[in-house]
């Protein structure tokens, strides 16, 4: 979601009376490769240009390429092939072993269908959504066509028209990806569908006002996830409130927003204090609520709780990461906080956050 935000906010500041720009999209990647499906670059026809599609061997010649769709003004994919040891392959060298689909959409301010403008009503969602884009065609002019459906028949119907016969099975595999949270090119005749799955950015919901927290937040931020941070504002420190995204004052009655896609951590290192917040947020739908300290404390926390009448069922202890954090060696507030969110991301990708040279088969896997 980041590189969507900060290419949407680039977007947002061209003067098109005097400049052009197009969009390069990754809409189908086969074998290896370093960036994924999804992978976009704004440029403009200065040359310039925001975003990656590769690690640094495609971004060339695709800014080329760009350059020549803003000049001729239509949509075109190009293939590369990095799997072959030609000299006049791009790519040659790299050992990326992959094929790369990439889709170049000049961006007209206002047309319908213009995919930044289009993505610019994305960046704040909560909930998946599904972006189709045609990335095959006999008719070349609906080349780059893009549209936000859903996984019902009638948002298929309304992609470009309908694809007659096809409403249901493009309803089927637009669910298929929704589930799986997999984007994928699909094949339906004569004409490619790139299936991209949107996710909402992760949200951290922290619960503190200790200098640790600031650190962490300065973090989320820089990953590109939404954060809010619940502290006593008439005594919190500047510094920390502008890392956040939000700041609500815990006085305040009731949560902020918490969904699926959100994390809660309990860091206000007293232990009434995190037991409290913990009883008030175990109701809310966060699929991950970290706590600070040694395991031993959290088991108080756990009791105490149960005194009280608070009993935690089998699906609230899983959910509980105490102590938080990845076992990496972590001892100042900012390793710590590196563990923190290494957990949450592999949480959220639904990994166990070991060494990627322990896994099998291919490092990509289920994205959030």
């Amino acid at each position: 979601m980041k590189e969507i935000r900060t290419i949407v906010e680039a977007y947002k500041s061209i003067d098109f009376s005097r400049t052009q720009a197009a969009l390069a999209t990754v809409v189908r990647v086969e074998g290896s490769s370093y960036r994924r499906a999804g992978a976009r670059m704004l440029v403009l026809d200065d040359g310039t240009y925001l975003g990656g599609i590769s690690g640094g061997c495609l971004e060339g010649d695709a800014l080329r390429r760009a350059q020549k769709g803003i000049a001729l003004g239509r949509s075109s994919v190009i293939t590369y092939d990095t799997t072959e040891d030609d000299d006049y392959q791009i790519g040659v060298g790299l050992g990326c072993q992959g094929i790369v689909d990439v889709l170049f959409t000049p961006l007209r301010p206002g047309s319908a269908g213009n995919p930044v403008e289009i993505l610019s009503g994305l960046t704040d969602i909560r909930r998946p959504e599904v972006l189709l884009t045609v990335t095959g065609s006999p008719d070349q002019g609906g080349l780059g066509r893009t549209f936000v459906g859903d996984a019902g028949i009638g948002g298929v119907e309304a992609f470009a028209g309908g694809f007659p016969g096809l409403e249901e099975k493009m309803a089927a595999d637009m669910r298929t990806c929704l589930e799986d949270r997999v984007s994928r090119t699909v094949e339906y005749g004569e004409n490619r569908i790139f299936i991209e799955v949107i996710l909402p950015a992760i949200h951290v919901v922290a619960y503190g006002g200790n200098y640790d927290i600031r650190t962490l937040l300065i973090q989320v931020k820089e990953i590109g996830w939404d954060s809010t941070v619940v502290l006593n504002a008439s005594r919190a420190d500047r510094s920390l409130s502008r890392a956040a995204t939000r700041v609500m004052d815990n006085r305040e009655p009731g949560l902020p927003a918490i969904d699926a896609y959100t994390a809660v951590l309990l860091m206000s290192h007293d232990y009434r204090t995190d037991m409290e917040n913990l009883k008030k947020v175990l109701p809310s739908a966060a699929s991950y609520i970290g706590m600070l300290g040694p395991r031993k404390r959290a088991d108080k926390i756990f009791d105490a709780m149960a005194e009280d009448g608070y009993l935690l069922g089998e699906a609230d202890r899983r959910r509980i990461y105490a102590p938080a954090g990845l076992d990496i060696g972590a001892a100042t507030p900012e390793e710590i906080a590196l563990s923190i969110l290494a957990e949450i991301r592999s949480h959220f990708s639904a990994r166990n956050g070991a060494s990627l040279r322990l896994r099998k088969g291919s490092i990509y896997g289920h994205p959030l």
